[in-house]
């Protein structure tokens, strides 16, 4: 079963074998242990290269290597505080010939808004850094191919995939070679089981394997209705290719509604007392995920969440999300609603 859970996840992203997938407890695990094996490799003269909208799980492993003296800094890439998109003229000037990690939110998991993931991962390769994805947000919302995205490792968790708790890790297979995580003495020396700490719940990996075969599924139901260069391939890749495209593009027409309405209910641009956070241009739906985050003026936060519940049965949180997004706007929490496949 643990080997079919990793096969599947393999598919699911395109990765060029089951031993490239490191199974974890959480994306924050993941990623503090890859933070611990890349900073084995650092000799404190080097930098690492952040957006100002992460999850404080790709934060605080970076920020830790900063503090050990491992990295001399980690740069921020700005983002605009109009639509909540990064600044991304000055990666020129953040990644430099002394940059050795670059890693990224695929998407805001406040903002929604989407990394241009390619962009940022060439040049990231381009400096002979460590180029890094947390995929925890986006990983429900499209198609994720490590193949193409030509990233050095990717992270989700289980359960914002409809899965169990848990995480996985694509590690480039001779990057999970080369580099020593955590790992007790007695344990195998090689990928993807040195990365691993403690036996493996097999539940998980059966869970994994039922999302990804639900998809699978789903693709069948589609049948050749969605067909662009995202889902080209053989097998299952193809089908899974086409299943996340269908969702994304579902999604899409929810947020379109979201943002302007549908029939006599207006959207959240036609909401005068509603101040959205991120993109609100709704011919740029290609460029966020189904995620809204708000405030009603006039209303305490958790009033709006108490009241969307008890009055309309629309289930929201008011948070921070453990995001830094929050640093950037000066605003300790935010309504979010955020929307998927069902």
């Amino acid at each position: 079963m643990i080997l079919e859970g990793r096969r599947a996840v393999a598919d699911f992203l395109n990765a060029s074998s089951p031993d490239t997938i490191v199974s974890g407890e959480s994306a924050t695990s993941l990623f503090f242990n890859l933070s611990y094996a890349i900073g084995k490799e650092l000799n404190g003269n080097q930098n690492a290269v952040i957006t100002n909208y992460e999850h404080y799980s790709n934060l605080s492993p970076w920020l830790e290597l900063e503090r050990r003296g491992l990295v001399s800094e980690v740069r921020f890439t700005d983002i605009s505080k109009e639509d909540g998109t990064l600044v991304l003229d000055e990666l020129d000037s953040l990644i430099d010939d002394k940059t050795r990690i670059v890693t990224v939110s695929a998407a805001s998991n406040v903002l929604g808004t989407k990394t241009p993931l390619p962009n940022i991962i060439r040049r990231a390769n381009d400096a002979g850094a460590y180029s890094i994805v947390d995929a925890v947000h986006h990983i429900a919302h499209g198609p994720m191919d490590v193949d193409s995205l030509d990233c050095d490792f990717l992270v989700f968790s289980g359960y914002k995939f409809f899965s169990a708790h848990g995480s996985f890790m694509y590690g480039r297979q001779e990057l999970l070679e080369e580099l020593k995580p955590y790992k007790v003495k007695p344990a195998p020396e090689h990928p993807p089981h040195n990365w691993e700490l403690g036996t493996r719940d097999q539940a998980k990996f059966a869970a994994i394997k039922g999302v990804i075969e639900h998809h699978e599924w789903l693709a069948k139901q589609i049948g050749s209705n969605i067909e662009d260069e995202t889902t080209q391939g053989s097998g299952r890749v193809s089908s899974l290719k086409k299943a996340m495209s269908a969702v994304e593009d579902y999604e899409r027409s929810i947020s379109k509604i979201m943002l302007t309405g549908f029939s006599d209910t207006p959207g959240l641009n036609q909401m005068p007392h509603v101040q959205v956070y991120g993109l609100t241009d709704p011919n740029r739906l290609a460029d966020r995920d189904p995620t809204f985050s708000f405030k009603v003026k006039g209303f305490a936060n958790n009033e709006v969440v108490e009241r969307l519940w008890t009055e309309h049965d629309i289930a929201v949180r008011a948070e921070d999300f453990y995001s830094k997004v929050h640093e950037v706007y000066n605003d300790p929490t935010l309504v979010r609603a955020s929307f998927v496949q069902y």
